[in-house]
């Protein structure tokens, strides 16, 4: 099988500049030298991608993925290293590159295709293609800086996949546009997949990863810290997840690990009752290993009431997804369940049974709320996320089990 990308021992450097000198004086006092701080992007990037194949690329933001694309797609050259890329290049990296605001949307799909390399033939024989998918109507011949940006990404995204690709590199511009036209998209990308065209795919998303891409690279502070098959990448991401990995927390770096993280805590002025901890352990796994979907789990709830006066609260409870949506939220109160009776220090334990969560990373708080008053007395959340393990090869923030059977009539 040939190689379409093939990326060797890439890196790029970028020059952040603190200070500029802009009078003559400056510039003379400090002979034209302006202070600058290396920033490396990307360190010593090696990838193949395999003709036909659909590789995806995670991180988090920051982590170096849209600055590959960009050296693969020629828009910006390594410092160091060699990409060699086999047959024509169509990216999609950022909304309304290589548009002109002063241009019409019509003028634009000329301008944008002949930057890929269309002529002008090549692009009058399609443009009906590419205005019929974009759907922006009677807008096609507005000036394209009253476009909103879903707009923008239809026109951009309808001249990419029109101009007959051998290579389509696709950034996180999807999310932008509305459900029907991202699900048109991603129909585009599945015939292109059928075609045997070859896919460079970035998304936050490990669910549209998993169900578009063959396998993975897992991207950190601009290096390759994991790769394989889908399930395999995304599991090294939500470890890294789960490490605190950012833009500004490298957790490989022996001066981030040696910071304590700080716990997501709060008390009430009252400062009547106090959560001193909270812990959460599997029943079959154990504290520090994954939860296993389906599994049981405990909830450890350290508590401490100050004035050693039996206090009444309701307990609380709340699930987040890695995006901070709400998987859970409940109390006592609201399921009916008798208030908890608080004295002195001690352990709340709370057994969450059979969790049916999907793969991923969640966090998961507790709240304290007077019974009679109705006062916030605390609430904290787990210092890290919990990551849950999913042996289904199904996505979403539920492992549900089904049955199938045909009623059949004669």
């Amino acid at each position: 099988m040939s190689i379409s990308v093939d990326v060797r021992d890439v890196s790029k450097r970028f020059r952040l500049v603190h200070d500029k000198y802009n009078s003559l004086k400056e510039r003379v006092i400090h002979a034209g030298r302006v202070p600058h701080e290396d920033f490396w992007a990307l360190q010593n990037i090696s990838l193949q991608v395999n003709e036909g194949e659909t590789v995806g690329l995670l991180g988090h933001n920051g982590s170096g993925k849209s600055t590959l694309l960009k050296c693969i797609a020629g828009i910006l050259q390594p410092t160091t290293g060699e990409i060699a890329v086999r047959g024509r290049v169509a990216s999609m990296l950022e909304l309304g590159a290589g548009f002109s605001d002063e241009l019409s949307g019509r003028a634009n799909i000329f301008l944008n295709a002949s930057l890929m390399g269309m002529s002008k033939k090549e692009i009058e024989s399609k443009i009906d293609d590419i205005i019929d998918f974009a759907e922006i109507g009677p807008f096609i011949d507005n000036q394209v800086r009253f476009y909103s940006s879903g707009m923008y990404t239809r026109l951009g995204f309808a001249v990419a996949v029109n101009m007959d690709p051998h290579i389509l590199l696709v950034d996180e511009v999807l999310a932008v546009g509305d459900e029907n036209f991202q699900r048109k998209c991603i129909d585009k990308i599945r015939s292109f997949q059928k075609e045997g065209r070859t896919i460079v795919f970035v998304s936050h998303s490990p669910d549209l990863v998993r169900s578009i891409c063959d396998r993975a690279y897992v991207l950190d502070h601009g290096k390759i810290v994991g790769q394989g098959n889908v399930q395999d990448a995304i599991s090294i991401l939500r470890d890294f997840q789960m490490a605190g990995s950012s833009l500004v927390n490298d957790p490989s770096d022996p001066a981030n690990a040696k910071k304590p993280k700080p716990s997501d805590h709060h008390n009430s002025g009252e400062k009547r009752v106090l959560i001193s901890s909270l812990e959460i352990q599997g029943e079959s796994t154990g504290g520090s290993a994954p939860l296993q979907s389906g599994d049981s789990a405990i909830l450890r709830v350290g508590y401490e009431v100050l004035n050693y006066v039996p206090t009444d609260v309701i307990f609380g409870l709340e699930i987040l997804d890695a995006k901070g949506e709400t998987v859970y939220r409940g109390d006592t109160a609201t399921l009916e369940m008798p208030p908890l009776t608080l004295v002195g220090k001690g352990n709340i334990l709370v057994r969450l049974g059979s969790l049916p969560l999907g793969e991923g990373v969640y966090s998961v708080s507790v709240s304290l709320v007077d019974l009679h008053g109705g006062t916030l007395l605390d609430w904290r959340s787990l210092d890290n996320s919990v990551k849950v393990l999913c042996q289904q090869k199904s996505s979403g923030v539920l492992a549900l089990n089904f049955t199938t059977f045909v009623e059949q009539t004669i």
